[in-house]
């Protein structure tokens, strides 16, 4: 999967502003600054001016540097090609997440009142719908979607777990934005209730999807690469 300014430009965008935010912040940043929010959305941990302005920022380049290089590592690498859209939008919908956490430091820092639990709902919603309406675009591989031994040796099961991950992730994040809105303060609450079944509903029905599959048949791009 070739990396081109069109896929990568709106991450580096946002990299770049992580890393200027930290630096034009730094020599008047208080000492303890916020790092963590407990699941009422107040402030339980502080941390100094390294790991309070520079942590997110290097782990979300940590990050896209292992998600941009992943595809290389894939025994059926060459299967990128054929969902590098959809790859692109999901890496940039995660950093989009990363960089409002950080924003949302910096306007804490600054003075603003933020209602953490409202922001990181309607930030973790989105995501998930985003994600909902993407997962049936992406094709079999080793490391993107739903991996388990059933999806990676049955095409049936890669198709039908994904079509229904895809809604069950599309509903997770509606009930999410529309929970939040309703009730910021249960966001937290809200995301732990639906995140964990949508997660491992997907797991459990591939496995009776891939026993369903007469023919069991590996799907494209489960398997190396010809060199």
């Amino acid at each position: 999967m070739k990396l081109t300014w069109r896929t990568e430009l709106a991450q580096w965008v946002l990299l770049m502003v992580m890393f200027a935010l930290a630096a034009v912040t730094w020599s008047h940043a208080p000492e303890r600054i916020p790092s963590h929010w407990n699941v009422h959305g107040e402030i339980d941990g502080w941390s100094g001016r390294f790991m309070g302005l520079l942590f997110l920022p290097l782990v979300a380049m940590g990050l896209y540097l292992l998600l941009a290089f992943i595809p290389r590592l894939d025994p059926g690498r060459a299967n990128y090609e054929r969902f590098g859209g959809v790859y692109a939008i999901l890496r940039t919908t995660i950093m989009l997440l990363l960089f409002t956490i950080y924003a949302v430091t910096h306007a804490v820092i600054r003075g603003a009142t933020v209602d953490m639990n409202l922001v990181l709902g309607l930030a973790v919603g989105a995501m998930f719908v985003v994600f909902g309406n993407l997962l049936g675009k992406v094709r079999p591989n080793w490391f993107v979607g739903v991996r388990t031994p059933w999806t990676l040796s049955s095409k049936l099961s890669w198709t039908k777990t994904h079509r229904l991950a895809g809604w069950m992730f599309l509903g997770c994040g509606l009930l999410v934005l529309v929970g939040t809105l309703v009730h910021p303060k249960w966001a937290a609450w809200f995301i732990i209730a639906t995140v964990v079944p949508t997660a491992i509903a997907p797991i459990v029905y591939s496995y009776f999807a891939w026993r369903a599959d007469p023919d069991k048949l590996s799907p494209a791009g489960t398997q190396p690469a010809s060199e």
